[in-house]
């Protein structure tokens, strides 16, 4: 973190930037809040970069980049693919932001670290491996790797995507034994009514906070379909299970094809909804049916969805391909 610091005070100290996006600790002691630092002397007080800086701090350039002045932002690997896509979509606007590429090696999920510990945490202490954690009863010892989060334990890249300024630190490789699809295929594997009554399962505790709309980077309509109050379902909990089909299945289709696998979805949904399987679903569909594609990963490369060539599957690929509808 004292890197990060001394590189953010540099920024600002020769004018590269006006301001810098990042983490700060939050009311509890595992909670990090995304803040922007318009000082020197504040980012060195308050900036944090540890095992709970989880949050893609990309989507937040799209509004800050269009304000006047340069801000900077440290971006770990998968966040660095979102910024890609962004300024790809002409959604962030690059000569207004300086990006640092940073290593990661995973952060953790702080509600599970939270729910691991019957005492009330005072105090966490990342010691790497390991985190201290001060209770009101005594410090207990946590190793960091059995809290990771989910998108952290299927890592797919400590590779950073093309588009930062500068690299602190090691520039990582693709993870070769990525586990993300492993889910994906037993829900492939299950038959039609079995992969029903999972998703009717999962999507019927949905409360419609749009917390996963509002924190996807890859959602970044001014004007969103559902917002509309022709809709009728505008801003609202889903009054039945079509408008909780509806929402996420309409919401994973927006994305396809631009959905980089951040996993921020799933990571701020309040009821533990496993949103980010629908995402890699499509994901793992248009690299079997198109090609292997990485959303953010080639600037000059169009989308499969949105680059139509005669090699194109056809419908019916999709039903021969498992051998079953």
């Amino acid at each position: 973190m004292q890197e990060l610091i001394k590189k953010g005070k540099e920024l600002f100290a020769n004018g590269t930037v006006d301001r810098i996006i990042g983490w700060t600790r939050g009311e509890l002691p595992y909670d990090r809040e995304i803040r922007v630092f318009r000082c020197a002397e504040c980012f060195e007080k308050d900036f944090v970069y540890d095992a709970f800086c989880g949050a893609n701090l990309s989507k937040y350039l799209i509004e800050e980049s269009g304000k006047e002045g340069k801000i900077g932002v440290f971006l770990k690997p998968c966040d660095s693919y979102s910024f890609a896509q962004l300024i790809k979509e002409h959604r962030i606007k690059k000569e207004n932001v300086y990006a640092v590429a940073i290593e990661c090696y995973g952060k953790c999920d702080s509600r599970a670290l939270a729910d691991s510990v019957e005492d009330a945490i005072y105090w966490i202490t990342d010691n790497g491996p390991e985190l201290k954690i001060d209770t009101v009863s005594g410090a207990v010892v946590r190793n960091t790797y059995d809290y990771m989060l989910e998108k952290c334990a299927a890592c797919k890249t400590k590779k950073h995507a093309p588009g930062c300024d500068e690299t602190i630190g090691d520039e990582g490789e693709k993870v070769d034994d990525c586990t993300r699809f492993d889910i994906v295929a037993k829900l492939e594997a299950m038959t039609p009514e079995e992969r029903f009554a999972f998703w009717r399962g999962e999507l019927s505790r949905c409360i419609r906070c749009n917390a996963c709309r509002n924190v996807c980077p890859a959602c970044s309509c001014e004007h969103c379909v559902f917002d509309n109050p022709a809709s009728g379902i505008s801003q609202k909990a889903a009054a039945d299970s079509f408008e909780e089909n509806n929402f996420h299945i309409i919401r994973a289709f927006h994305v396809a094809g631009r959905c980089t696998d951040c996993g921020e979805c799933s990571r701020v949904c309040p009821q533990h909804i496993p949103l980010h399987l629908l995402n890699r679903k499509f994901i793992k569909d248009i690299n079997e049916l198109y090609g292997e594609y990485q959303a953010g990963e080639n600037p000059d490369e169009r989308a499969p969805l949105t680059n139509y060539t005669k090699a194109d599957c056809e419908p019916s690929v999709v039903y021969k391909r498992g051998g079953k509808n």
